[in-house]
Order: structure tokens, then sequence, then C-alpha cells
């Protein structure tokens, strides 16, 4: 039910259940953890993650096997899907939710918890739980605010609302809308930044994510420290050498 694969530089883990609408069900939930543990051991210089098929990147959660689970079960289902999440953020190399169709539920909860996000003009996104007497549990009230601010998160979680990707584009939750076929616009959208060192990318990201959590006078520490650690590679110096020289430069992650 997961497909990964290569396109060209690049992993493509493909959620593969397009009779379903690509739902999480918990067997989905378990192979996408143990893809994304192979593709941290790769050398890909980013990862996509989409969805099977035309209508939907995820429809979310498989509903049916969620009735009749005691609090025990239903308490280790969240936490399986929030620590099966939580690796891409783990990653060495960025990750890309490219949504095509529908991102609800755990859904868009995945795209969370990728890097970036890029839709398609015809995508939906919403975390409707609470029309099930339900709220969000593998990480959308967490990383939706984060995204999105405080009160737009609150609306769309409050009132299960849907929004269109040119909303979702307007409110900053996806990065760009993309034409044409979703995995190449990913790939060209990857290539803005995948020629750059990897590890100075991942600094970057570091940086950019314990703002979200530290007050400004610690993330400005933090930040220091990077930029400190990123001055040390032999990227950095070949960056500014080739900026000297007028030269394009020629990272090899180091």
């Amino acid at each position: 039910m997961i497909k990964l694969s290569r396109v060209d530089e690049f992993a493509l883990i493909t959620l593969n259940r397009p009779d379903a609408l690509n739902a999480l069900s918990l067997s989905l939930i378990a192979d996408l953890g143990r893809a994304i543990d192979d593709v941290a051991q790769s050398h890909a210089r980013a990862l996509f993650v989409t969805g099977a098929g035309e209508k939907a990147f995820c429809a979310g959660a498989d509903i049916k096997e969620l009735t009749g689970r005691s609090l025990v079960e239903q308490k280790r289902g969240a936490e399986l899907g929030q620590r099966t999440f939580s690796k891409l953020e783990r990653l060495p190399m960025p990750s890309i939710a490219i949504i095509n169709g529908y991102a609800f539920g755990g859904g868009l909860e995945l795209a969370l918890a990728c890097t970036l996000r890029i839709a398609t003009r015809n995508a939906k996104m919403g975390l409707p739980e609470i029309k099930l007497g339900l709220i969000p549990g593998y990480g959308g009230t967490q990383r939706l605010p984060r995204v999105v601010g405080e009160g737009r998160a609150m609306d769309m979680i409050l009132c299960g609302r849907t929004i269109d990707a040119e909303e979702a584009y307007r409110i900053g939750l996806v990065q760009r809308l993309i034409d044409g076929e979703p995995v190449a616009a990913g790939v060209a959208y990857a290539r803005e930044f995948s020629r750059y060192s990897l590890p100075v990318l991942g600094f970057a990201r570091e940086a950019v994510s314990r703002a979200l959590a530290t007050p400004i006078s610690e993330g400005l520490k933090i930040e220091a420290d990077l930029s400190t650690l990123a001055f040390q590679t032999s990227d950095a110096a070949e960056g500014m050498a080739a900026f000297i020289e007028k030269r394009k430069p020629n990272f090899r992650d180091g």
C-alpha cells in the first residue's frame, strides 16, 4: 500500500490505496514509517510524498478501523501516527507533500509534517474531525497553528471547514500551486534548493523550526550556533570562493 521509488535524485513515497482515496489504515501508517526509515538511509536530495490517482492525496484515517477500539488502542493509534509523521521532520533531506486532490484529517496532518507543501489547483484541504465528535490526533492541532497562525487554525479545526487550493496558498498552508503532472512539478520545485549543500539546508531547517518553539533571545543563540557550524563546512568555503570567482559553486555535502 506504500510505494517507494526514485525520480532522478529524489525519493518518492506514494500512498497507494486509490480505491479508498488513499485513506490511512494502521497498517499503511506502519508501512509509511518503514519507507521513511529507508529514505533516511538513502542519498536522495529530497523526499516527495503524494497519493495514487487523481482524486486524493489522502482522505484521512480509515474510519472503519477507528470504531470499537478501547481507549488504550485509540491512544496507541494516535501515538503511532504522531511518531510516524514526526520521522519526516528528522530526515536529513527536505520533504515535500504533493497534494493532488483531497487532503483531509490525517492526510492533511501528514502534509503538515513535511517541510513544504505544494498543491494542484483542484486540491481541497481540511481537518473535519469535529464533525465526527473527534479532534485531530496525528499532530494537526500542533502543526496547523504553527503554519497558518492560531486564529486560522481555530477556524479550520472548530468549524471542520474545508478550504480550496487558492485559500490554502493565500494563508501559507501551501507554498506553491502547481499545474501539469504533479510529480514533475514537484521535481521542478525541489530543484530550486536541492542543488545546495544538504548539511547547510539541514541547519537552516533546524534554525527555522526551533524559532517556533523558543523565545527570540534563545532562537538567536541557536541561529548563531548553527550559522557558525555552517561556516565550518567545506561547502561554505566553496560557496564563498565561487561567489568571489564569479562561477557556480560545486557543493559536495561536506
